[in-house]
């Protein structure tokens, strides 16, 4: 059990590999894409909940030296297998115990809070504050749950996220982008922030 994360969520990611195939063939995000393009800078990024390594490869690519973080050891297997050139870590909202304050240009958080007890989203989303240098951008969104809290047929919990408590642990941070859209991805219905560390 990873602390102050939900274990049945953790567990259905360990147990079944198929996620990664079914991010692998979804559309690319470009809704993603082009807020980063447009909010990162130059320098190392960090992708808090990597999974199969999508993303994280993706930054790579496109000029963000990526790490790639997650609390499954199965997704991480499979992001090292498909990537074997990147690199991939343990470590999980919200104590994210592996990496240190002021270590990151750039934060990629994509539909993983909504993944916690909410309990644990604000001390997750200022701690994501935290490992941004100044300056730093992060990118954060979450799943929409129209229905409050509820798991899913794996078992992975899909809790409702209250925008504004994530906006108030933004502190020292200004928004630049504060939205709920359609997931080119996914197709899902999610809300976005980003939010510059001053």
């Amino acid at each position: 059990m990873v602390a102050d994360t939900d274990s049945a969520t953790v567990a259905a990611y360990d147990k079944d590999a198929a996620f990664a195939a079914d991010w692998h063939s979804q559309p690319p995000p470009d809704d993603l894409h082009d807020a980063v393009r447009r909010y990162f800078r130059a320098g190392l990024s960090a992708d808090i909940g990597c999974g199969s390594g999508r993303d994280a490869a993706w930054l790579n690519a496109n000029g963000f030296p990526c790490v790639g973080y997650d609390a499954s050891d199965r997704l991480l297997a499979e992001a090292r297998r498909r990537y074997p050139d990147l690199t991939f870590a343990y470590s999980y909202p919200p104590a994210l115990a592996a990496i240190a304050d002021a270590s990151f240009e750039n934060v990629l958080c994509e539909t993983v809070i909504m993944h916690l007890p909410r309990e644990a989203m604000a001390s997750s989303v200022e701690r994501l504050a935290a490992i941004l240098k100044s300056g730093g951008a992060l990118y954060l969104t979450w799943r929409v749950a129209e229905n409050g809290d509820r798991r899913d047929a794996r078992g992975r919990l899909y809790a409702s996220v209250d925008a504004n408590s994530v906006r108030k642990a933004l502190v020292g941070t200004a928004l630049l982008l504060d939205e709920e859209i359609v997931s080119a991805s996914s197709g899902n219905a999610i809300h976005r922030v980003v939010a510059r560390k001053r």
